[in-house]
């Protein structure tokens, strides 16, 4: 066993999610590979007191459920998770699956069809229970990384294990100045957005919920936001590898879509109403995350980032919009991936990816390290 999978262990089940005495945590996991960190996460639950369950995936399975299932089973199978769902306390997942792309050839529909009759399930683990999600270094993620299995496992264990308490602490004025601000202007290359986020609030995302972490958000109130988007980062949803992603939105809504695959974004966004909506917008602060993996859990975090995000909203950052879509779509606006400016209330706040106001400073990369 990787003695680093013992200090991640103990991150997950006491400080992500501290374990209390009889807490029930479901732990989630795919892969072989991450068997010694499951053994050990179980471990480390018994001694804090806690009850362990597992749950055992495996994508080349379901891709054989998902290929002819129809409603009324999608419906059953919330009805059954949702009640294991409801007798949990905590929830860790761990993802170690051979093949990313394993969903790729399964139809928009059925794939549509199964995130928003299983979204309830998604609901109550993400607003009523302690929870954490993370990837384990295999050669899947070290292929996604462009990087040799050993290379990508030190830049794994460095970026899973930092000092997220002193993240946590940087990150209280980017969240103090959130709270109080009403317009939001981005630009940069192929961007040109405004938005308002009174209201809503901020959130911290300081390692309690996604490991590696590294995130402040809000959302946009629902109908602000007017102007356009060009992500630079390549985004795999449902198993379909997206580039080139532009947004044009009038009132909140996104009016016209394209990326490599034109036909196949315009349906994922007419899953449901809110889809064509965004719920969530949020600043990348981990600075060991510098460049994209198609890995959103990673990308999200990005040091000099923001993502902004068609669907679903938080319900501890409102805006009221509701889908079975929560799709992160990330902007690097470090200077080689082609700067950009972020502006809060018409005050210059980051440049270039750089935080560029005194009480902020602490957050930019070589402060966090």
């Amino acid at each position: 066993m990787d003695p680093r999978d013992k200090k991640l262990a103990k991150l997950l089940v006491n400080y992500s999610c501290d374990i209390q005495k009889d807490e029930k945590i479901l732990i989630d996991y795919e892969g072989a590979e991450c068997k010694p960190l499951i053994k050990q996460i179980i471990r480390d639950v018994y001694e804090a007191g806690g009850k362990p369950f597992v749950n055992i995936r495996d994508s080349e399975v379901n891709r054989e459920v998902l290929l002819h299932c129809d409603e009324e089973q999608v419906k059953f199978m919330n009805e059954y998770q949702l009640a294991q769902m409801k007798g949990m306390d905590a929830y860790i997942a761990v993802r170690a699956g051979d093949n990313a792309s394993e969903l790729a050839d399964v139809p928009s529909e059925k794939l549509n069809l199964y995130s928003k009759l299983l979204r309830p399930v998604l609901d109550y683990r993400v607003n009523d229970t302690k929870w954490c999600i993370l990837r384990y270094p295999n050669p899947s993620m070290a292929q996604l990384a462009g990087t040799s299995q050993e290379a990508f496992a030190d830049f794994f264990y460095d970026v899973c294990t930092l000092d997220y308490e002193k993240m946590s602490k940087a990150m209280d004025p980017l969240k103090e100045l959130l709270d109080k601000t009403d317009k939001v202007n981005i630009k940069g290359p192929g961007t040109d957005l405004e938005f308002s986020i009174k209201g809503i609030g901020a959130v911290k995302c300081d390692g309690k919920m996604n490991i590696p972490d590294g995130e402040v958000y809000t959302a946009p109130v629902k109908n602000s936001m007017n102007g356009y988007i060009t992500y630079n980062t390549v985004s795999q949803e449902q198993g379909f590898t997206y580039e080139n992603i532009r947004f044009e939105i009038k009132n909140g809504k996104i009016e016209k879509a394209t990326a490599n695959d034109t036909k196949r974004i315009n349906e994922l966004l007419d899953t449901d109403e809110g889809a064509r909506y965004f719920g969530e917008f949020a600043f990348g602060v981990n600075p060991y995350v510098l460049h994209p993996m198609k890995d959103t859990l990673f990308d999200e975090k990005i040091a000099g980032s923001f993502h902004l995000t068609p669907g679903m909203c938080y319900e501890d950052a409102p805006n009221g919009n509701q889908s079975a879509v929560h799709w992160d779509l990330v902007m690097i606006q470090r200077p080689e991936y082609g700067g950009g400016e972020i502006w809060l209330d018409d005050k210059l706040i980051r440049k270039d990816g750089i935080f560029t106001i005194p009480e902020l400073e602490e957050l930019n990369p070589e402060n966090l390290k």
